[in-house]
């Protein structure tokens, strides 16, 4: 094979595997946003009329193929609003930015803001400790496609969401649904569902842990990511939380690792 063909079949390597990562990104941003950081996992809680909540959050990730290595970092700025006491409207802006290298003399690297997102959450049942939830959503193509900053088209999703409580522990589940319009190939219906458990080890001292898999993307592998996440929340004041932790990849389409975290405010 020439060199030419061989700079060409890696380049495209490259630029699937990048679409690959931003769409997973997408996938657990889109349909698992903005749950208390560090979680992926959504609780059914709601900021109650007139309240805001300031989220600042980051990741962290890392992703090894075998022609590639990719590094990105995602950021993101949420802002929560109460409209009524068990309805919030959520307003996301991301931050991208990303960098491979590839074995031979192929490398790529982009940053910019990503898609916008416009969620509404709704906790249509509650009951002594046990709740429901909705979370309809969707995502406006304001990233950059050509440099892997968005999606190119509006994407739309709902989750469900349930949340138990049992003395000092929290359970929280969701189960997601992603329309991926795309013209790149890839799945256009993307399901997931994720678990998360929260105890109060001490006051103001959580531990989490957090799991949960998505439909791969990539329409020529049926292995989906599937993640495990550990972490803390410590609340610093009644309206202030910081949060930290690490997501480890248990199936192949998954980054290897990444480290979550940020800070919440309520006011």
């Amino acid at each position: 094979m020439s060199l030419i063909m061989r700079g060409m079949l890696l380049h495209h390597k490259l630029r699937k595997l990048l679409c690959l990562v931003c769409l997973f990104s997408l996938v657990l941003c889109a349909t698992n946003s903005f749950a208390a950081i560090p979680l992926i996992t959504d609780d059914t809680g709601t900021q109650g009329k007139g309240n805001f909540q300031l989220e600042l959050s980051g990741e962290y990730g890392h992703h090894n193929e075998p022609f590639t290595t990719t590094k990105t970092g995602n950021f993101s700025l949420t802002l929560t609003y109460g409209i009524i006491d068990n309805v919030d409207i959520i307003l996301g802006v991301p931050y991208q930015a990303w960098s491979t290298n590839g074995s031979g003399s192929v490398s790529a690297k982009g940053d910019g803001f990503g898609d916008l997102s416009l969620e509404a959450k709704w906790r249509l049942y509650e009951k002594d400790d046990l709740s429901f939830g909705l979370k309809p959503g969707f995502t406006i193509p304001t990233g950059d496609f050509d440099k892997n900053l968005g999606a190119g088209r509006p994407t739309y999703h709902l989750l469900l969401l349930a949340t138990k409580k049992i003395t000092s522990w929290e359970f929280d589940m969701n189960i997601g649904y992603l329309y991926n319009s795309n013209s790149a190939g890839d799945r256009k219906n993307i399901w997931s569902a994720s678990l998360d458990a929260l105890y109060e080890v001490m006051k103001d001292l959580k531990l989490v842990l957090d799991t949960g898999f998505a439909t791969n993307p990539d329409s020529s592998s049926d292995t989906p990511p599937v993640y495990i996440l550990g972490g803390l929340i410590w609340s610093l004041r009644e309206n202030l939380d910081i949060g930290l932790g690490i997501k480890g990849g248990l199936t192949k389409p998954a980054p290897e690792y990444a480290v979550r975290g940020g800070v919440t405010w309520r006011f």
